[in-house]
């Protein structure tokens, strides 16, 4: 029941989002765990050592992993599916891939709506791996509990974390392939990187080596996520973030829903028509044109 409740929230069917509205109630349980970075630093091995540990642990788990998709074909690998079949067997465990859409910041309109699904089907752990898009993945900071940010050595350095927005969303960063040469130079860049740009901060963001593949570091891995939520209830945080990720939830819903509205009433509104042709001829500028049609729309969306 759960696939199937879950492609009709991601498909927007009717039938799910008000299935998911009834189920709302219920959420606001689950620990929302977002990890993110750079492609090829080995997000998906990390996941699935990390779920292997939860799982050792007695603890249940989900996983959406966005995947990229095509702005030409509008399709998508979902490929996490093919990383994670040891886990599809697990009773325990829920895998689901989703394409990003063409959203920006490698998160998918409909993410929030299947966090808000596995939490309330009873899932303590919900793991959002995100596409991994540079300074647009940051995006995961709006919805996570916890963003592990994930890196490795040759995939940048401590300046390079710092122009893609890390130090703003990684709660706990984790240099993975710290097998290989340059994984101690990168910790060390990193650590230097954070303890400059938060020299006071009360908490200091642990940065730990692991290695996926052998599952080296994953248990120090997931006592610092435990750790992190601890944190965040006993300092108040995981109100202040949970407020966030409302707000930030209900305002992108609103953008959508004005998007969709501009582009149903572009065949049937000729004003907007209008207002698009005198910016193209150069008698308009693009925020005039805003402007104008903000107030077409209502005062409410002006304001």
């Amino acid at each position: 029941m759960l696939p199937r409740l879950a492609t009709l929230v991601e498909n927007e069917d009717p039938r799910g989002l008000e299935a998911l509205d009834v189920l709302y109630p219920l959420t606001g349980k689950a620990h929302v765990v977002g990890v993110t970075g750079p492609p090829g630093a080995g997000k998906s091995s990390l996941v699935a050592a990390l779920l292997d540990r939860i799982r050792a642990s007695g603890r249940r788990a989900a996983v959406l992993a966005v995947d990229p998709t095509s702005t030409i074909s509008g399709g998508a690998v979902l490929g996490d599916r093919i990383r994670m079949m040891e886990q599809h067997a697990d009773e325990g465990v829920f895998v689901r891939s989703m394409a990003s859409r063409g959203r920006q910041g490698g998160l998918a309109w409909a993410t929030a709506g299947l966090v808000h699904l596995l939490d309330a089907a009873g899932y303590p752990l919900v793991l959002v791996e995100t596409v991994g898009t540079g300074q647009d993945g940051t995006d995961i900071a709006s919805l996570a509990d916890t963003v592990v940010v994930v890196e490795a050595p040759g995939l940048g350095d401590g300046i390079q974390a710092i122009k893609s927005g890390l130090l703003e969303v990684g709660d706990i960063v984790v240099v993975n392939k710290a097998d290989q040469p340059g994984a101690d130079d990168a910790r060390r860049l990193l650590r230097a990187a954070f303890d400059l740009a938060h020299p006071t901060d009360s908490r200091e963001t642990p940065i730990l080596p692991a290695v996926a593949i052998t599952g080296s570091g994953v248990a120090e891995l997931l006592t610092a996520i435990d750790d992190h939520v601890s944190w965040l209830t006993e300092s108040g945080q995981l109100t202040v973030r949970r407020e966030r990720a409302a707000r930030s939830e209900v305002l992108a819903g609103i953008r959508m829903a004005l998007d969709r509205r501009l582009e149903a009433g572009s065949s049937h509104m000729p004003e907007l028509a209008s207002l698009i042709s005198r910016v193209a001829r150069r008698e308009l500028s693009p925020r005039e044109a805003v402007e104008t049609l903000t107030v077409m729309l209502g005062p409410s969306v002006n304001s």
